[in-house]
């Protein structure tokens, strides 16, 4: 943990740029699609972001200077996805047709959850940190199993697979456990380990299910929040 929060800022908000930028410079090269690469960022971008958490001083205004960096980086598409700003490799990197316009729906409302749930959790709670690595781990996962192994839809929605929906639940398990596990061990989770187990699977099951409605360009919203009102009953 750094003393001042400023340096820490800047730390954090160099990896995060450097980590977008690694993927953005891979799907130039043709190394990675773009429809992979939009759901890499998503899934590595929330346990990037909170590990950083850990090297700030928890000063009251520690999370004020943490949620700074999302929101600069979603201020940055949401102008791409505007045509106010002109970034082509971000638009390659961060949407499946190549329309700019994608970026105002999922990339900025992903950077907007976080920006919020920074601000109203950082570590005081852990329910603002299951439900980033939730929404990162999981819903990330959830379209990459799809397309790769989905074959058989879900009764309810024509666009999901069940493949898909296994992906979402194993990875937000997955993401929840290894951070919290995590902060465990450093002191900042009270209890141990094995007490947040149970939770999260209920918050996973929960959040899967949301997942899996036909919602169309608000899942980062909906998964978020029923992550969210599950943390409070289950934590």
């Amino acid at each position: 943990m750094l003393t001042n929060n400023l340096l820490a800022f800047i730390l954090t908000l160099t990896a995060s740029i450097l980590w977008l930028a690694l993927i953005e410079f891979s799907v130039k090269k043709g190394w990675i699609p773009g429809t992979l690469s939009r759901k890499i960022i998503h899934i590595g971008t929330g346990p990037i972001f909170v590990i950083c958490w850990l090297i700030f001083n928890n000063t009251s205004s520690a999370r004020w200077y943490a949620a700074v960096i999302p929101l600069l980086i979603t201020i940055h598409f949401f102008l791409v996805g505007m045509g106010i700003s002109k970034d082509q490799n971000a638009v390659k990197a961060m949407s499946r047709s190549q329309d700019r316009k994608e970026l105002l729906f999922g990339p900025t409302f992903y950077g907007l959850i976080f920006v919020v749930l920074t601000i109203v959790y950082w570590y005081d709670s852990p329910i603002g940190i299951i439900a980033l690595m939730v929404l990162s781990g999981g819903d990330g996962l959830a379209d990459v199993f799809g397309r790769s192994f989905g074959t058989t839809k879900l009764p309810w929605t024509n666009d999901k697979t069940w493949m898909g929906t296994l992906g979402m639940f194993v990875g937000a398990w997955a993401f929840s456990v290894g951070i919290s596990a995590l902060y465990t061990s450093v002191g900042i989770f009270p209890n141990p380990l094995y007490s947040y187990l149970l939770p999260i699977t209920l918050i996973t099951l929960i959040a899967t299910i949301v997942e899996s409605l036909p919602i169309k360009n608000l899942d980062n919203i909906t998964v978020a929040v029923s992550a969210v009102l599950a943390g409070y009953l289950f934590l």
